[in-house]
């Protein structure tokens, strides 16, 4: 289960959390019937959104929905999902993109996919997944090679990609790929009016989910040496918060643009749940439209602006003066290094309690910053995913490990203390949120 709109379901109401887990079982099962068991693996919470637009439009009706069998990831009790034509472009979309990630990885060389073997069985995977989606594309009237083609020309812009590359021409590809797939549901509710609003959201949804994937994973590419778009370019996290920002108010305007039968769970899930999932992977707790806000949250911005330091309550002056209260050394004497040297904090680095130091102490005792662990290569991460499918921790667990990315995650059914509100979905009075006029 992969994407960035993971919403904790205590904070939906009972009628939005079932709709959510209809799209999200529909999702799983329209994947099963056109495509077999093995495909079920690419499920993800992003591609349900299609599903989720395409029924905001038409409005939910009786052969929209079947009811399912047991299920280990619903404790075994049968439930209402969505089927139809929304549910199957969401997974014709999902298997394009999920090919697009296996071929990434085989070009990497992860883990287990730096052997040939393994390799070239995980092409011939997303070759067959490149076709079934392309098949059911045709099916629904959606030409998938848009998809394809824009994961062609990421792979050509990363690699001219440089210091002062504009970000957005990174996230270019992504973008006409999510917006193709949005606009699209308005062909199949019979809303054409909603054709460029919804491209438009989708294009934004796009650049959304490349700038939080690479926020979220530069420290470990840093790490394992791997391209990284904030890296490659020069982008400080200001400037990609600013973007996410920007990203979060295009897509409300453009879904007030478009018309819904009933829009409450696209409303939440894009416009409450997509803010939390930017704070979630910039560290914050409500958004911060620019730099200061980010400053705030996170100290000292590189390229920041408005100054070095964050306000506070002497201004950005210390509290006695350029001084330090007791002079400018050691109050104790000496003002220095006692080990020779500079000045030194015994707890500093190179200290004799410090990291580094002849004392120093070991990362796991706060020592040094504990290392990120590397990702598993597309095999592994296949075998663990199955894993936590078998013995739900997908569902139930309130925190697990990431298949693939070793991240932590959170099970889409987890009883979490979160403080839910009904919902809302955290609407809160930020001033770049939009009016709660959908909740």
């Amino acid at each position: 289960m992969f994407g960035i709109v993971r919403p904790c379901t205590h904070r939906l109401t009972d009628g939005l959390k079932t709709e959510w887990m209809a799209h999200l079982c529909g999702l799983c099962l329209a994947l099963r019937a056109d495509h077999g068991q093995f495909a079920r693996i690419v499920t993800n919470y992003d591609g349900l959104i299609v599903s989720v637009l395409t029924e905001a439009q038409t409005g939910v009706t009786e052969a929209g929905r079947r009811t399912a069998g047991p299920c280990a990831l619903r404790a075994m009790r049968t439930a209402p999902v969505a089927r139809g034509e929304g549910a199957r472009l969401a997974a014709a979309v999902s298997l394009v993109l999920a090919s697009a990630k296996v071929r990434d990885h085989v070009a990497d060389r992860d883990g287990l996919l730096a052997r040939r073997p393994v390799a070239a069985a995980a092409r011939r995977v997303a070759r067959s997944w490149d076709r079934a989606g392309a098949r059911t594309g045709r099916d629904l009237g959606f030409d998938t090679a848009v998809l394809v083609d824009a994961v062609d020309r990421q792979t050509g812009i990363e690699a001219l990609a440089g210091p002062g590359t504009p970000l957005l021409a990174v996230t270019e590809p992504t973008e006409a790929a999510t917006a193709a797939a949005f606009a699209h549901t308005a062909v199949l509710a019979g809303r054409p009016g909603n054709a460029a609003p919804l491209a438009e959201a989708g294009r934004l949804f796009g650049r959304l989910a490349h700038l939080l994937d690479a926020v979220e994973d530069q420290a470990a590419d840093a790490e394992t040496g791997a391209w990284n778009p904030l890296t490659a370019t020069g982008t400080s996290r200001a400037e990609a918060r600013r973007l996410a920002d920007d990203a979060l108010h295009g897509i409300r305007l453009a879904l007030k643009d478009a018309e819904f039968a009933d829009g409450k769970l696209v409303h939440v899930l894009l416009a409450h749940e997509l803010r939390t999932s930017v704070d979630r992977a910039f560290g914050t707790t409500g958004c911060s439209h620019g730099a200061q806000g980010v400053q705030a949250a996170h100290g000292p911005v590189p390229g920041n602006p408005y100054g070095g330091q964050p306000p506070g309550p002497y201004g950005s002056q210390p509290p006695y003066g350029s001084q330090p209260p007791y002079g400018s050394g050691n109050p104790y004497g000496g003002g220095g290094n006692p080990y020779g040297g500079g000045p030194m904090h015994p707890g500093g680095p190179g200290g004799p309690m410090g990291p580094g130091g002849p004392g120093g102490l070991p990362p796991q005792f706060g020592g040094g910053a504990p290392q990120a662990p590397k990702p598993r290569g597309f095999l592994a991460g296949c075998a663990m995913f199955t894993w936590l499918f078998c013995t739900c921790q997908i569902c139930c667990a309130k925190e697990y490990e990431g298949p693939w990315s070793r991240k932590k995650r959170e099970g889409c059914c987890r009883d979490c203390d979160c403080g839910g509100d009904g919902g809302c979905g955290g609407c809160d009075g930020c001033d770049c949120c939009c009016p709660c006029d959908g909740c």
